[in-house]
């Protein structure tokens, strides 16, 4: 009992030791990062880029020590490894944080280049009222930025400045919905270590630097919403970790280049709106990965490439304005992720696949503005489950059976009713298929839809009997035309198409 007692005490002194140490180590370590400061440089540089930024003029004064006691969210530090010193990392303004808010004569201060240890530097919505432009002295080959981010930006304008090429370091530059101008630097392409580009709503123009190619790392490219010309240079086919390529909205001429097939990890692929032209090529197969595929807007004209059916992980097809003809394949009702079909506003004929109502994650389908004809055999649920995202509308010989005490689908769907056009015209087939033209439309050339009897074609049996004996007689007179005429009275003439001339 005395010896059990004696190991409890032992065991209480232990804990209370490793407690009492615990809280010395604490102590120590708050005491250290409370004498650890920031070099004086620095922190003037800091103060100096925040007051070119902040509407509050007294911010240094609130924040003399931001990386300890006095931080503000928008800013993030980390201890030097080599002597205990901290320096500013990160920049961050944005809506997410509300005050101060931005002045209206915010800019970017020369005292960037104060701070080396800066690896982020985002400003969103900061630069709205007046005229701000990247000086090209502010970054340069001893910046230890990582992720520069200036996005929605009205005022902030100007051309990309060359010198941010010379940041080696640097992984993502986002320059997304501001006013820049003029074309895009190939100095870009020396950013070996760049894994996002993204200068989508700007006014950029030129043609796309074949110097592109050269960033390796780069995973996604966005150049949307310029007016981006020429052709898409070949040298982007060497950027195999591509996963997202966005071009959508310039001016891209040319033909959608076969090399885009080598570009193994590509996700997303948008060519849309712009100036390209077909055939798509069946290179674009090899994309295995591929999940949206947008080429919508293009006067690509030509079928339908059957290779499409090929690409399974596909989730969103959207060939809208692209003048395609003939008719809308079979193969997008075994595609099983589609979620999203959009054919509209082309010259597409024939029936609509029954199958496409079948597909489990089909949402969204749109097939108006064509010439789809035949009886639309989509089941009620599949209607009534995609709503206003089913689009047919614009398809004169499209029609569907209405059910007599059923909702009217020709009403919802604004396509006519099969048994309203039944009504108008007895000749015409709803039970499958497309519908039958009517009969004056297929009848030969020779018929006429006047005669009333056989009696007139009887009476001129014997003209018509010495044309066929006699070709050449035929073709030495003035009655008659090459291989066809009128022959009869003025009151009852019969078109005559004639074989071939027989040789001699």
């Amino acid at each position: 009992m005395l010896v059990s007692q004696m190991a409890y005490n032992i065991s209480l002194i232990l804990v209370l030791f490793l407690m009492f140490c615990g809280e010395m180590n604490a102590m120590e370590s708050e005491l250290q990062k409370r004498q650890m400061v920031m070099e004086e440089e620095e922190l003037l540089g800091l103060f100096e880029v925040m007051d070119a930024l902040l509407e509050d003029t007294e911010w240094g004064q609130a924040h003399p020590q931001p990386c300890t006691e006095t931080p503000w969210p928008g800013v993030e530090c980390e201890v030097s490894s080599d002597i205990q010193i901290f320096h500013v990392t990160k920049i961050h303004i944005g809506p997410d944080i509300i005050s101060p808010p931005c002045k209206t004569t915010a800019y970017l201060s020369q005292s960037l280049i104060k701070l080396k240890y800066l690896k982020v530097l985002s400003i969103f919505n900061c630069f709205v009222s007046s005229p701000v432009t990247l000086p090209n002295t502010l970054f340069g080959p001893f910046s230890s930025l990582e992720h520069l981010s200036l996005e929605s930006n009205p005022s902030l304008f100007g051309e990309i400045p060359p010198s941010l090429g010379d940041v080696p370091s640097l992984r993502v530059l986002t320059l997304s919905q501001n006013s820049f101008q003029g074309s895009i630097p190939s100095q870009i392409g020396g950013l070996v270590c760049l894994e996002q580009l993204d200068l989508s709503y700007n006014n950029l123009s030129g043609e796309i630097p074949k110097e592109t190619g050269g960033l390796k790392s780069m995973t996604v490219l966005d150049l949307s919403w310029n007016i981006i010309e020429g052709v898409l240079p070949y040298s982007l086919g060497q950027l195999q970790l591509l996963e997202k390529m966005d071009l959508h909205s310039n001016k891209i001429i040319g033909t959608i280049p076969p090399y885009l097939g080598r570009l193994k990890r590509l996700v997303l692929l948008d060519l849309s709106h712009n100036l390209i032209v077909g055939p798509i090529p069946i290179t674009l197969s090899s994309l295995e990965l591929l999940e949206y595929l947008v080429i919508d807007h293009n006067p690509i004209k030509g079928g339908i490439p059957f290779f499409i059916g090929n690409l399974r992980k596909l989730k969103s097809v959207s060939l809208s304005g692209c003048e395609l003809i003939g008719p809308i394949p079979n193969f997008f009702s075994s595609m099983k992720n589609l979620t999203a079909l959009s054919l509209d506003n082309n010259n597409l004929s024939g029936p609509v696949p029954p199958n496409l109502g079948s597909l489990p994650n089909l949402d969204h389908l749109n097939i108006s503005l064509n010439k789809l004809s035949g009886v639309l055999q989509l089941s009620n649920d599949f209607i009534g489950k995609l709503g206003i995202r089913l689009d047919v509308r614009g398809n004169s010989k499209l029609c569907i059976n209405d059910h007599p005490k059923g909702k009217n689908l020709s009403l919802y769907l604004e396509i006519p009713s099969c048994l309203s056009i039944r009504d108008r015209n007895d000749n015409v087939s709803f039970d499958d298929g497309p519908l039958q033209e009517d009969a004056s439309e297929i009848k030969p050339s020779w018929y006429n839809s006047n005669i009333s009897s056989c009696s007139s074609l009887l009476d001129d049996l014997p003209i018509i009997m010495f044309i066929l004996a006699c070709p050449r007689v035929l073709l030495s007179t003035a009655a008659f035309n090459k291989s066809s005429r009128s022959v009869g009275s003025d009151n009852n003439k019969h078109a005559i198409q004639l074989p071939p001339l027989l040789p001699t």
